[in-house]
């Protein structure tokens, strides 16, 4: 039995609509692609983003925000939406292992991811939240809300952009590691977790937002997973995307794809991060680990889409 972390973007709950709903259904769907991991065996933790949730549930807060009925910060917004994705999944994956003839225990852990409070990150915002902006929208954004900072996102529109420190130590990972050998399903450091720092016996949350690969590859380190999977929207790895000669990367050693990290050849918003997420895990451990596409499950499974990321260094294979 392998122990595999599977980490899924908060872009892949929710869509258009921000329902909770929508989110549901969407939520359903993505649990009927994670039970094909248990089907396989396998011992499955799974890690989520928020970050689209997040920066909604901010937008409510502002919206409401009373003297009588202050605005929650932004740590306790994203520990709201631990909770309210945890719920969402933990539900949608008893649901499809009950369908699926599977009686196993699933479980949402709220998780505290510790940061260090001189991180430069929290100088430099650089983690999009909540929904894109036109760029027609944003004289008036930046008129109703003079604080934010907003970036275009890997084409995709404008968003705002909050600190995303690195995570240090995963505050509850010996909790988690005793649930995952007890053979429940985790789900576990939504959001990247809750970013708070140590202060003596205190843990005091920052306003920030962690990427949630790299807490899925501390988790993964911490808890001696066997492989690391982050599933995205996109597919694999790609040299040159977008480019006419771009090469969709089948294997690649760590050493040949930090290369093209240092040369900063992944869309920062988006794939690099990923990157240098699995990379982290690969180096730390000599596991592999995997980007694929969401939709490609099974064939992640068996081997056969998806980008494996490996120690040592292989030939760069194309499909």
């Amino acid at each position: 039995m392998a122990k595999i972390v599977v980490a899924v973007g908060g872009n892949a709950i929710l869509s258009k609509d921000a329902s909770a709903e929508a989110q549901m259904k969407a939520v359903k769907k993505t649990a009927k692609e994670l039970v094909k991991f248990i089907k396989n065996g396998d011992q499955l933790i799974i890690t989520h983003g928020n970050g689209p949730q997040v920066g909604n549930l901010l937008l409510q807060q502002n919206a409401a925000d009373s003297e009588a009925n202050p605005a929650m910060p932004l740590d306790t917004c994203g520990a709201m939406t631990q909770g309210s994705i945890g719920y969402w999944f933990q539900n949608a994956m008893k649901e499809e292992l009950l369908d699926s003839g599977i009686d196993k225990d699933v479980m949402a852990i709220v998780t505290q991811t510790i940061v260090d409070e001189n991180d430069p990150a929290f100088e430099n915002p650089s983690k999009p939240i909540g929904p894109f902006y036109k760029e027609a929208d944003l004289p008036e954004l930046k008129s109703m809300h003079p604080d934010w900072d907003v970036i275009e996102d890997s084409g995709r529109g404008y968003r705002r952009v909050v600190p995303s420190p690195k995570p240090l130590e995963i505050n509850e990972y010996a909790a988690i590691k005793k649930v995952v050998d007890a053979g429940i399903v985790p789900i576990v450091s939504g959001g990247g977790g809750i970013p708070v720092v140590r202060k003596g016996n205190r843990l005091i949350g920052k306003e920030a937002v962690i990427d949630k690969d790299f807490s899925a590859s501390k988790i993964a380190q911490l808890i001696d997973a066997d492989k690391l999977i982050i599933l995205t929207s996109a597919g694999g790895v790609y040299y040159n995307y977008g480019k006419p000669d771009q090469v969709e990367l089948k294997e690649v050693g760590i050493d040949d794809i930090q290369k093209h990290i240092d040369a900063n050849e992944f869309a920062k918003g988006s794939m690099m991060p990923k990157v240098q997420a699995a990379v982290a895990f690969v180096r730390n451990t000599g596991n592999p680990a995997v980007i694929g596409d969401l939709e490609d499950v099974q064939q992640i499974i068996e081997g056969n889409e998806g980008t494996t990321i490996v120690k040592h260094a292989v030939p760069a294979a194309v499909k």
